[in-house]
């Protein structure tokens, strides 16, 4: 099976974020920096970005006069405008809104940050899983979220001295302490 457009920018969005890390920021926070590391991504393919665009879904009564927004939109120079939206959550609105995005030509991404399991969004969404840590500030700041780098980053490199020569030791080691007398 061929791999989609949508498919192939999903993944090139993930390894961006693979290398976005963090310690101890709030939900709007981690949200916030979210959003940057995909307007960077976009910009370094030379797109045109845009932040909180105009969505081609109406918001809901009794304001559906007006019209949602995005996270970010993706003018792209070749090919259909590229959309992402960012959550922490899994929302129904999120993705009528990106199925209604699709309906009108656009690639759909949902980044979907947070621990534990993450629901997969119905097609032709695709997903980029975003894994964060959570955990109770002790400072009382409610819930804070961490991001550590990659597992499987290379280690770094270790230094050039030499180790000097050691002598071999037999296991068990023999006890530091007095033997015991029995009185």
């Amino acid at each position: 099976m061929a791999e989609t457009d949508g498919e192939r920018l999903a993944a090139s969005l993930a390894d961006r974020l693979d290398t976005v890390t963090f310690t101890d920021l709030t939900t709007d926070e981690v949200t916030a920096r979210l959003i940057d590391a995909v307007v960077d991504w976009a910009a370094a393919r030379g797109w045109r970005v845009y932040r909180r665009a105009a969505s081609v879904l109406p918001l809901p009564p009794p304001m559906s006069a007006q019209q949602s927004v995005l996270d970010v939109a993706c003018a792209r120079p070749a090919g259909p405008p590229v959309v992402v939206e960012i959550d922490h959550g899994t929302r129904r609105r999120t993705w009528e809104k990106l199925l209604a995005e699709a309906e009108a030509g656009r690639i759909p991404l949902w980044v979907r940050w947070g621990a534990g399991r993450l629901t997969p969004p119905p097609a032709p969404i695709a997903m980029v899983a975003c894994e964060v840590s959570r955990r109770m500030d002790p400072t009382g700041r409610g819930r804070v979220h961490s991001r550590s780098p990659r597992a499987d980053m290379p280690p770094p490199a270790h230094s050039a001295a030499r180790v000097a020569e050691t002598a071999a030791v037999e296991l068990p080691l023999p006890s530091s302490e007095p033997p015991a007398t029995g009185t």
